[in-house]
This record gives C-alpha cells, sequence and structure tokens, in this order.
C-alpha cells in the first residue's frame, strides 16, 4: 500500500446493508471511516464493531457541510434523490465525492458541478449499473480494433424464486420502479437515442439458468456520450427470470399504476420482501474487429453471498460496496484523476481487480 495518499478520511452517508459494509471494506483498505446516518447511535444498535457512528440529517445544509469539513472524501449510500444535495455540498467544502445513483438527472447535476473547475473528484455511479458492468464493458472493448456493439446486463436475484414475478427486492423499491419506468438512453447505428424501458427483451443463459432481459434506464452510466460514433449498438439491460417482466408491464399498465410509483414501490416490496440467499448475474458482451479478424467476447460471472469481516453479507451488498470501495482506492493511490468528474469507463478493470476491494472480483463469480 502507498505511504502517502490523497485519500485518508473517509465519511460513509447511509448506513443501510451496502452502506455499513462500504464503511466496514473502507477500513480493511487503509482509510479511516466515520458513518453517518438518520438513525443515532444506541446500545442496541448492530453496527459493525470499531464503526464511529454519527447522526446526520442531510437535508440540514449546515449539519451536512460540518460534517464534509472534516473528511477527505464521502461515499452516498443514500436513496438518489438525496444525493444532489450531497454532491453540492462536497463540492463546496472540497470533498471528494463518491455515489452509487442510476438516477441520470443526479448525475446530470454532478457533471454541471465538476465543469466548475474543481479541486477535488467527482466521480457518481460507482455501483454494479452504472459502474462495474461499464468498467468491464469498456475494458473489453479497448481490445477491439473495430467496434460493432457493446451488450451490458445484470440481474440481481433470488437464487431460489417464488410466484409469478420471480423477484426480491434486496435493492430500493424506488430505484427498481425508476429503471422500469425512464426511458433509456442507447446507442443505435452509431447514434444516441431514448427508447421505453421494460423493452426488447430477450432470452439469457448462465450456467445453465434460464433468464429474460430488458431494456431498463440509468444502466449506462455516461457510456452512450463516450461511445456514439464509434460503435452502432450499446445498451443496458436488467436480467429477471422468465415472465417477470410481463408482470410488471401487466401492473404499471393494465392496473393504470403507472403514474403512482410510491404505491407500486410499497406493493413490490410488501409482496417479495428481501432475501439472503440472492446472486448477482453480469453479463458483458463486445463484437467487432480484433486483428481485422470478427469476433466477440463475453464476460459472465454470478457472485453469491459470501462471508466478509465475520459476517455474511447478500451478493448485492458486497458487490455493489466492492464497487465504489475499489473506485475511491484508485482515486486515492493515484490511479485515477485526483480532480474532476470520473467516468466509470474509464477505470480499467486490473486496475480495480488490484485493489483490495476489486480483488473479490478478480478471485470469484466463475460460473
Amino acid at each position: 500500500m502507498p505511504v502517502s495518499r490523497s485519500i485518508n478520511q473517509v465519511a460513509v452517508f447511509g448506513l443501510g446493508k451496502v452502506g455499513e459494509l462500504v464503511a466496514v471494506l473502507l477500513g480493511e483498505s487503509g482509510f479511516k471511516v466515520v458513518g453517518f446516518d438518520a438513525t443515532p447511535r444506541v446500545e442496541s444498535d448492530q453496527w459493525s464493531p470499531g464503526l464511529e457512528v454519527k447522526a446526520l440529517d442531510v437535508t440540514d445544509s449546515g449539519a451536512l457541510r460540518d460534517a464534509l469539513r472534516g473528511v477527505d472524501a464521502v461515499v452516498s449510500c443514500l436513496p438518489f434523490h438525496l444525493n444532489i444535495d450531497v454532491a453540492e455540498a462536497a463540492h463546496a467544502t472540497g470533498t471528494h465525492y463518491f455515489d452509487l445513483t442510476e438516477d441520470v438527472p443526479t448525475t446530470n447535476r454532478v457533471i454541471e458541478l465538476s465543469q466548475q473547475d474543481p479541486e477535488t473528484v467527482l466521480a457518481p455511479q460507482c455501483g454494479l449499473a452504472p459502474g462495474l458492468v461499464g468498467v468491464v464493458g469498456a475494458s473489453i472493448a479497448a481490445r477491439f480494433d473495430e467496434l460493432r456493439s457493446i451488450e451490458l446486463k445484470v440481474g440481481a436475484l433470488p437464487q431460489h424464486p417464488t410466484g409469478l414475478l420471480g423477484y426480491a427486492f434486496n435493492w430500493s423499491a424506488e430505484g427498481v420502479v425508476n429503471e422500469y419506468l425512464n426511458d433509456c438512453e442507447v446507442v443505435r447505428s452509431g447514434r444516441r437515442q431514448m427508447v421505453p424501458a421494460m423493452t426488447e427483451t430477450e432470452r439469457v443463459l448462465i450456467g445453465g439458468i434460464e433468464l429474460e432481459a430488458a431494456l431498463t434506464s440509468g444502466g449506462l452510466g455516461t457510456m452512450c456520450q463516450t461511445y456514439e460514433g464509434r460503435v452502432a449498438r450499446l445498451d443496458y439491460k436488467t436480467m429477471r427470470y422468465p415472465g417477470h417482466f410481463q408482470q410488471m408491464r401487466f401492473l404499471f399498465d393494465e392496473l393504470g399504476l403507472r403514474d403512482d410509483r410510491d404505491l407500486v414501490g410499497r406493493v413490490l416490496v410488501a409482496a417479495k420482501p428481501p432475501v439472503d440467499d440472492d446472486v448477482v448475474y453480469l453479463h458483458a458482451a463486445v463484437e467487432g474487429l480484433v486483428d481485422g479478424r470478427p469476433f466477440r467476447e463475453n464476460y459472465v460471472r454470478g457472485y453469491r453471498p459470501i462471508e466478509i469481516a465475520g459476517r455474511r453479507w447478500r451478493a448485492i451488498s458486497w458487490t455493489t460496496a466492492a464497487s465504489v470501495v475499489a473506485v475511491v482506492e484508485l482515486v486515492a493511490d493515484g490511479r485515477l484523476p485526483s480532480r474532476g468528474f470520473i467516468k466509470q469507463e474509464d477505470v480499467d478493470l486490473d486496475d480495480l481487480f488490484a485493489t483490495t476491494a476489486g480483488a473479490r472480483f478478480a478471485s470469484l463469480g466463475q460460473v
């Protein structure tokens, strides 16, 4: 580990199942960590041992900025609608900013802040999708002489599905509903386009498991801007068990709930609560020319729950947490720029694998 780092103290905002593990992994990677959560710490709380936790209302702008003045960086693991306030406060206080958002307006605001000549890093979209899947796709694409298509897919699923939906809400219901309903940015015939979500459904097989995949919003981050004119086709799809999207279309369209997202989220979480035996599938495929010959390269992984620091963590938790912590490490150690906006497609996959947090991706996930 380098003797000197540009980041030493990190705040983690939001200590849910992902945020708490982000704090744990940051500690394993050599950072001093303080956690902030809306719930004050009491003796009955089950935070990880040794984790300093403070109460914070992020809607209080003064308290928010005070919390950031004592750290070098912040990782926001909050619901997406709270991230803009955190990003603006980080920009104002000269604090490196990282988040997990798939929300396009949030990222657009972070890009605006990055255009104001910041002295620090602004790195949104550091989770799975956008995030790790983009790192994988871009790293594969870099080995091609000419690109034809980049197809990226992620599915966070129960290992043992039940019912017609075959799903469990281990991730934010609010985020999932947005992905299903917001239009999706893609590249078609070399140009960026917006297309409806939950369309272009296709069949996918991973390790003998049959899945279906459909377009969803936000998973590509900034990749469409980066690859427009360089690739004929680029898209991101979410993977589910067969029949899932048909049921979701019935819910949103035939029952008329498309305009009541809060109600849909509450109904779905109540019907399909979280499970501990989950699996995260990642599928990246790139087609084009290598040495003048047509070629397709596939990268397929299936990540399951693992033990970290004496506790068992869901697949969605550890894969998301390890992704963002790896990016923090790369910035701190000078492997990524120390200021400005960082795109996930600018992260080298081998560099990510070489970090303390990212090393788990290099050794796990074979299907």
